[in-house]
């Protein structure tokens, strides 16, 4: 289950694209690289790497690393088929930028990548997981240079033996 979660949030998230306005687009997921300038330059799972980001190799923002948080199985077949009620965090880490005169309202165009996000998500469903609802945000601001928005999703999960 968490492997086919995991493929199908990149292959969603790979789809997200900036056009030549600077705005965010939807593209066909097989969308060649040189037509579609990816909106998220790097995926990957969460390993606590914003806290440690002096100490890591650089990876490209925007980033969005996947945290999948523990899992609490119930059984529905005895050591056949299980259920749980999951949730998923999406760390979505964006350059800090300052406010510009015209961003009179004061939302900060890191805030519009999380929304954009959810825009490629919803309805998100697979063989082993549903119900990809958008439960909570956090943004997290303490850090010098970067945002980090933290998106959290709960599912549906089923796993069978032999999956």
């Amino acid at each position: 289950m968490r492997k086919e979660l995991y493929n199908k949030l990149k292959s969603r998230l790979h789809t997200l694209c900036v056009n030549a306005a600077g705005e965010y687009e939807i593209a066909p997921a097989e969308m060649d690289d040189e037509l579609c300038n990816r909106a998220i330059k790097h995926i990957d799972l969460w390993n606590q790497n914003v806290e440690f980001i002096e100490q890591e190799s650089a990876w490209d923002r925007p980033a969005v690393f996947i945290e999948f948080e523990p899992i609490q199985w119930k059984s529905i077949v005895p050591s056949v088929e299980y259920r749980a009620e999951a949730r998923v965090r999406l760390h979505i880490v964006t350059d800090w930028a300052a406010m510009t005169a015209d961003e009179a309202d004061g939302s900060g165009k890191f805030f519009e990548l999380p929304d954009k996000i959810h825009d490629v998500l919803a309805g998100l469903e697979g063989e082993n997981f549903k119900d990809f609802t958008l439960e909570e945000s956090h943004t997290n601001h303490n850090h010098e240079d970067i945002v980090e928005s933290i998106e959290v999703y709960s599912f549906i999960a089923y796993k069978s033996r032999g999956e």
